[in-house]
Order: structure tokens, then C-alpha cells, then sequence
């Protein structure tokens, strides 16, 4: 059996960056990380324009992730819908590569015979329950995402009890951008629960910017601040799934 974690990020926006390093290159720089980058447009009466689209569709490829335009009240299901897809594809990923491996050539679950594809498919999904896996998700709080907190938080929060029936570990952590004071701010550091989102959402301030890539750099600091830790805390090397899509 497999062992490692699936790291994620889930950035949640509604627009395009105008701050900072460029979003789409920070999301590759997590991918060569081991680290998925996912992304939820968020709608509400109004459309994303073209550039926000191709914003978020960029960031998503270049991170190895999903992408997926929603309106403010499809955003729950949405959530947990791109983050298990995205935990698939990735686990998908590490099974085509040892195939490879054991097969000797470049042969991936598509080109096994219907019989073993669906054995091999029953692997993965028992790897999606018990894999250990860790998201760190992103809120766009500028000015336009006033009005659809109150639904982002409702989301992340079903996201956590969606994930709790999982037998594997999963562990949460919250930053959004821009924050009072910096471009980005951690709002909720690494923990099993996203309860004690209901009373800091609450008191979240929105702000004109939108500075994406800086927040992307962000979460990959605290990825790696968090892998130090629990390094020096176990004084052994740990293994991750690399991402592969």
C-alpha cells in the first residue's frame, strides 16, 4: 500500500490578480513542489470576464489542478467536488507511474483491460479514504467578494464534514488576501477543523486588491514551514505523493 500525503491548494476567487508575482508561474513552482494548485470561480449575478477565466484556468493547469466556474450558491458542492477530484488525479498519477514501473513500458490504467482497470480503480478509491491529506485554501477577499463570504465560509465548512467520514488525516488551513495590514493573512493556521471558521469570517474586512501570486507564495512558505516542523519534531524524512495529471 501506498503511503505519503496529497497537498493542495484551493484558491477561491472571483477575479483577476493585480498585485504581485505572476499567479500561473507561482502555481508551477508548486507543482515541481508536490503540491496541487486548485481553483473555484465564484459568480454571482455578474459573469467572470475573459481574463479572470483564462486567469484561473492558467493557474489550475500549471498547478496540475482542477478548475471550475460556479455561482455563490453552488459553492459547496463545488468545493468538496474539485478537491476530491483533484486527491484522484493525483493518486491516479503515483498508480500510472508504478505501473510504468512494473509493466517496464509506458502503459497507464486507460490501456488495462476492463477487468483490471476496475481493480486498479478500487485501489485508488481506497487510497482517496485513507490517504492522509492536507489543503490549504486561499480566499480572495477584495472588494467584490463581499457579499459571497458568508457562502464561502458555509462551503469550507461542509467541505470539513464532507472530509471527516475519510479514515485518513486530514488537516485544514485558511489564508486570505489581501489581509488588514499585509498582502496576504493567515487566518486559521493547520488543524483537523475548520469550526472555528464561523466567528473569524465574521470579521473579515474586504479590500480593493487582488494579489494572487503573492498569496500562492504564501501558502508554498506554509507547506514547507510545516514539513520542517514535523521533520525536526520526527527526525525522519516523510514521503509525499507527487503530483501527476
Amino acid at each position: 500500500m501506498y503511503t505519503g500525503k496529497i497537498r493542495q491548494i484551493l484558491l477561491i476567487t472571483d477575479g483577476c490578480s493585480n498585485q504581485g508575482e505572476d499567479p500561473i508561474a507561482m502555481a508551477a513552482l508548486a507543482k515541481e513542489q508536490g503540491i496541487t494548485v486548485n481553483v473555484i470561480g465564484v459568480m454571482e449575478h455578474d459573469v467572470i470576464d475573459e481574463k479572470g477565466m483564462t486567469e484561473i484556468e492558467g493557474i489550475a493547469l500549471s498547478g496540475g489542478g482542477v478548475s471550475q466556474i460556479v455561482y455563490a450558491k453552488q459553492l459547496s458542492q463545488t468545493v468538496q467536488m474539485v478537491t476530491r477530484k483533484a486527491m484522484n488525479q493525483t493518486i491516479q498519477g503515483v498508480v500510472n507511474r508504478e505501473l510504468q514501473q512494473i509493466l517496464g513500458r509506458s502503459q497507464t490504467m486507460e490501456d488495462l483491460p476492463p477487468e483490471k482497470r476496475g481493480e486498479v480503480m478500487e485501489v485508488v478509491d481506497e487510497l482517496g479514504e485513507t490517504v492522509d491529506l492536507e489543503v490549504l485554501i486561499l480566499v480572495d477577499t477584495s472588494a467584490s467578494m463581499k457579499h459571497k463570504l458568508e457562502t464561502v465560509k458555509e462551503a469550507l465548512l461542509d467541505l470539513s464534514l464532507s472530509l471527516t467520514a475519510r479514515t485518513g488525516n486530514n488537516h485544514f488551513s485558511v489564508f486570505v488576501f489581501p489581509g488588514k495590514k499585509n498582502n496576504v493573512e493567515k487566518l486559521l493556521d493547520w488543524t483537523p477543523k475548520l469550526q472555528s471558521l464561523t466567528s473569524i469570517f465574521s470579521q473579515l474586512s474586504t479590500g480593493g486588491i487582488t494579489p494572487t501570486g503573492p498569496a500562492l507564495r504564501a501558502a508554498l512558505t506554509s507547506f514547507e514551514e510545516k514539513r520542517s516542523l514535523r521533520s525536526l519534531l520526527s527526525n525522519d524524512d516523510e514521503s509525499y505523493f507527487e503530483e501527476s495529471v
